[in-house]
C-alpha cells in the first residue's frame, strides 16, 4: 500500500510577507529574490544588484539586525529600508545545555508554532542539526519526532535562520574589522537530520542552503552540509544538482518487510528503488560517499544476518555506514541493542570493507539525541501500549 502524497509546500509554507501586509523579511531572501524585492520598493534597478550585495554581507557575514549599522549605505536610504524590510530570525524560547556540552534550542517561528535545533560540540569542529518541516510526515516507529503529526513547512529564512541563532549563541559572528575567514568555527557543519523529511520541502532547503554557503555570507562548504532523507527517491538526483551537498539515508532496515515498518516511506518506494537512485546519484565518488544511517534495534534489525544483507545490498556504492545505538523516548516501543550485539554487527561491515563507526550518543539527558526531537508542546506522553499500536506492533 502506497504512502499518501506529500502535501506540496504551497499549501504549508507561510509567505515572506509578515501578518496584515507587514514588511518583508530579508532572512531567505534569494540574492536575485533580495534584488526584486529592492528593486520594488524604489531601488533603481541599475544599483539594486550592488545594494543587495551589500545588504546581504551586513546580514549574513556580519550578523547584523539593524539597518542603521549599515554605514555604507546612505543614511536616507537606510530608512527606507527599515520602513520596507525587517531582518528577523526565529525566537529562542528556550536554551539546554547536555552534560557533554550539547545544546538544544526550543525556537518559535510565525504562527506559534515551535521546533527544535541542536548544536554538538566537537573537538575541531561543530555540528548543527536543524529542522526542515513543524512535526513530519513520515511516522517511522522508532522516531519521537514522528510521533508529531506534520503542521508545515519551514520557510527558507526559518530554516537559514536556525543557522544564525546558534551563531548568535556562539557568540562567532566576525568581530568589527576583522575579515570572517579568520574567525574560529564553532559552527562548523550542518545537518538536515531535525525535525521534518528535507525533500517534502525541497525548494526552502535548497535557497536556505544555498545562502549557508555563499562565500560572501556564512560561507560554509557543501562538503559541511549532509542532507538526511529517508528515501524521496524523485529528489535526490536533485538534491545533487541544485544544491550538490552530501547525502545521508535513513536506511534502518535490510527487508522490505521490517523497513515497511520502521521507515512506512518504504511501501511508496521501496528498497530496490531506493538503491537504484543511490547508484546514479551525481555526486557518487569515493571522496563523497553516501553515509547509511542505520539505528541498532534489539532483536528488529540487528542480527549478523542484517549485517551481512547490508552489506550485499550496498556492494557497489562508494559509502559508510553509522551505527546509531536507539536513543529510548518516553513509550518508545523499541529497545536499543546491547553493546555487544552493536559491536558484532560493526565488525562484519567493517570486515566487508566498509566504514561502521558507532555513533557516541550525544545529549540525552536533555532528549537531544538522534530520533528524540519532538517540540515541547507536542510532547504529550503517549503510553507504550498506544504507541505500538499505531506502529502496527
Amino acid at each position: 500500500m502506497a504512502t499518501k502524497a506529500p502535501i506540496t509546500q504551497d499549501m504549508l509554507t507561510i509567505p515572506r510577507k509578515l501578518p496584515e501586509g507587514g514588511p518583508t523579511n530579508i532572512v531567505g531572501l534569494t540574492r536575485e529574490q533580495l534584488r526584486e524585492a529592492l528593486i520594488a520598493t524604489g531601488t533603481p534597478e541599475k544599483q539594486a544588484k550592488m545594494r543587495a550585495g551589500q545588504i546581504w554581507q551586513w546580514v549574513y557575514q556580519k550578523g547584523v539586525r539593524d539597518f542603521d549599522v549599515m554605514t555604507n549605505l546612505a543614511k536616507d536610504y537606510r530608512a527606507k529600508l527599515a520602513s520596507e524590510f525587517v531582518i528577523a530570525v526565529p525566537e529562542v524560547v528556550s536554551r539546554q545545555v547536555s552534560a557533554d556540552g550539547t545544546r538544544k534550542y526550543l525556537v518559535r517561528i510565525a504562527g506559534g508554532h515551535e521546533v527544535e535545533v541542536v548544536y554538538i560540540p566537537e573537538e575541531g569542529r561543530g555540528t548543527l542539526c536543524i529542522s526542515s518541516q513543524v512535526g513530519c510526515t513520515l511516522t517511522c516507529s522508532f522516531c519521537h519526532t514522528g510521533t508529531q503529526k506534520l503542521v508545515r513547512n519551514l520557510t527558507a529564512g526559518e530554516i537559514i535562520g536556525q543557522v544564525m541563532l546558534a551563531r548568535d549563541d556562539l557568540g562567532e559572528w566576525p568581530e568589527p574589522g576583522r575579515n570572517p575567514h579568520d574567525e574560529t568555527r564553532l559552527l562548523s557543519n550542518i545537518v538536515l537530520m531535525g525535525m521534518g523529511e528535507p525533500l517534502y520541502n525541497f525548494e526552502n532547503v535548497r535557497d536556505a542552503m544555498k545562502i549557508a554557503m555563499d562565500p560572501e555570507g556564512i560561507s560554509l562548504s557543501r562538503r559541511r552540509i549532509t542532507l538526511s532523507t529517508s528515501g524521496v527517491v524523485p529528489e535526490i538526483a536533485r538534491t545533487a544538482e541544485e544544491i550538490g551537498c552530501l547525502l545521508a539515508v535513513s536506511f534502518h532496515a535490510t527487508t522490505d518487510e521490517v523497513r515497511d515498518t520502521l521507515v512506512p516511506i518504504n511501501k511508496r518506494w521501496n528498497i530496490a528503488e531506493l538503491l537504484d537512485a543511490l547508484k546514479a546519484y551525481p555526486k557518487l565518488s569515493n571522496s563523497e560517499r553516501i553515509t547509511f544511517e542505520y539505528v541498532m534495534l534489539k532483536d528488529v534489525n540487528d542480527s549478523d544476518e542484517d549485517a551481512r544483507r547490508l552489506v550485499n545490498l550496498i556492494r557497489g556504492i562508494p559509502a559508510k555506514i553509522n551505527l546509531i545505538p536507539f536513543n529510548e523516548w518516553p513509550g518508545a516501543p523499541y529497545k536499543r541493542s546491547d553493546q555487544k550485539r552493536i559491536r558484532a554487527f560493526a565488525d562484519i561491515i567493517y570486515k566487508a570493507g566498509y566504514a561502521s563507526p558507532i555513533r557516541t550518543p550525544r545529549g540525552e539527558d536533555i532528549m537531544a539525541a538522534c530520533g528524540q526531537l519532538k517540540s515541547a508542546t507536542e510532547r504529550a506522553r503517549k503510553s507504550r501500549k498506544a504507541i505500538e499500536a499505531e506502529a502496527g506492533l
